[in-house]
């Protein structure tokens, strides 16, 4: 089944477009999309760089990084996950971890064998830990970015706000800048029209409703069982964290294979949209790190 987009596409996403392959792997009662960049021009001796997104999202949460990663030479694939964007819902669970089987399916089927460097952001970040402590074949190297679900509890509860009772596309927009300023992003002035108009897009496009996982150490018990090299990258001051990131690596270091936490300042939690050249750089020099 496919979601298409509800708005106008910026320049920024129809331009990616353009350049992507669209593949479909099966996925509930119907397909699980992906977008793929730099098949062709691939490094083979680098493994291929899947990028899961966060929550209420889709491949878009990663505009401003695909180019620069497919140009370093990595084969990029972005799926829309089980019950958001173009994807069908899986067949059981409206959370995490009904993420992982279909996603390791689509694995199969693209990449054969061959394991993959996973980048799971927010709610994906949790899906991309579940994945690697279930299906460790699949993954070589796990990074996680902004992710909850770690058992740490921001000092002060985030609040989103309601706003699918409002008849006034103003309104509605007014709230989502809200929603966005409270929890995703840290400056003002990155909330930009693009910015509001992908999240306005992918919150319409939502169908897993009531996700819970986020707020228990699910993924801190994931990662007890994950033996692939781990490293994280958070925004500075990401919300989620906010008064507790001191807390944040000794929770980390649980995993077996963990390897290092790259705090980005001047960022919030969407940090690979706000600071992007930055988030960039850390994520190719992690990646690279071990090769």
């Amino acid at each position: 089944m496919n979601f298409p987009l509800t708005i106008n596409q910026s320049a920024e996403v129809q331009g990616l477009l353009q350049s992507a392959t669209r593949l479909e792997t099966p996925c509930g009662g119907g397909d699980l999309a992906w977008h793929v960049w730099g098949q062709a021009a691939r490094n083979p001796a680098l493994a291929p760089l899947v990028l899961l997104h966060g929550g209420s999202g889709s491949w878009t949460h990663w505009l401003r990084n695909i180019k620069a990663l497919a140009e370093s030479g990595r084969w990029v694939l972005v799926p829309d996950l089980p019950g958001f964007g173009d994807s069908a819902a899986p067949l059981h669970g409206t959370d995490a971890d009904a993420i992982p089987e279909p996603l390791a399916l689509g694995l199969q089927v693209l990449l054969g064998d061959r394991a993959c460097d996973l980048v799971g952001f927010s709610f994906g970040g949790m899906a991309a830990g579940f994945v690697a402590a279930q299906f460790p074949q699949r993954v070589a190297q796990l990074v996680l970015v902004g992710a909850p679900g770690l058992g740490i509890a921001p000092e002060k509860a985030i609040r989103l706000n309601a706003w699918r009772h409002l008849l006034e596309s103003a309104q509605r927009d007014a709230v989502h800048r809200g929603n966005l300023a409270a929890l995703m992003l840290l400056h003002p002035e990155s909330i930009t029209e693009t910015a509001l108009r992908l999240h306005v897009d992918n919150v319409l496009r939502d169908r897993m409703r009531g996700r819970s996982l986020s707020r228990t150490d699910a993924l801190a018990q994931a990662l007890l069982k994950v033996k692939c090299p781990v490293h994280a990258i958070y925004g500075a001051e990401d919300a989620l964290y906010r008064g507790k990131m001191q807390a944040l690596e000794p929770v980390l270091r649980l995993a077996p294979g963990f390897r290092a936490l790259t705090l980005i300042e001047g960022a919030g939690h969407w940090v690979q949209f706000e600071r992007a050249e930055a988030f960039n750089q850390a994520l190719l020099a992690t990646l690279n790190a071990a090769l």
